[in-house]
């Protein structure tokens, strides 16, 4: 299982990024997308996820701000970030909690993407 994230980038303040993450390999199901970042000099912090039922969680500094969604046909998570601050500025990682076919078994694995620079100016 692979996840391939993108949409990153250099923003003004105030302005909009639509982060984006396909799954692909052999995955039997998606239960919980997530996404973190980990600003320069910090942890890695959950920012948002929505599970298998859409019920979403949202850090309180981007509550209003973000929203989580998935696409379960597509096997994709996207991220819509409105009003940025310099303080979003992060790399983004997705996350994906996945069963997957393991030979002939299934297997159930958590999952990073490699990540994607988002960079807000003042």
């Amino acid at each position: 299982v692979q996840l391939q994230a993108c949409g990153g980038g250099l923003v003004q303040a105030g302005g909009s990024v639509t982060l984006s993450c396909a799954a692909s390999g052999s995955i039997f199901s998606i239960h919980n997308w997530a996404w973190y970042r980990q600003a320069p000099g910090s942890q890695r912090d959950l920012v948002a996820s929505v599970a298998s039922d859409r019920n979403t969680y949202y850090t309180d500094s981007v509550k209003g701000r973000f929203t989580i969604s998935r696409d379960n046909t597509k096997k994709q998570v996207y991220q819509r970030m409105n009003n940025l601050q310099p303080e979003d500025t992060a790399v983004y990682y997705c996350n994906a909690d996945v069963t997957a076919y393991d030979v002939t078994r299934l297997l159930r694995q958590n999952y990073w993407g490699q990540g994607t620079l988002v960079t807000v100016s003042s």
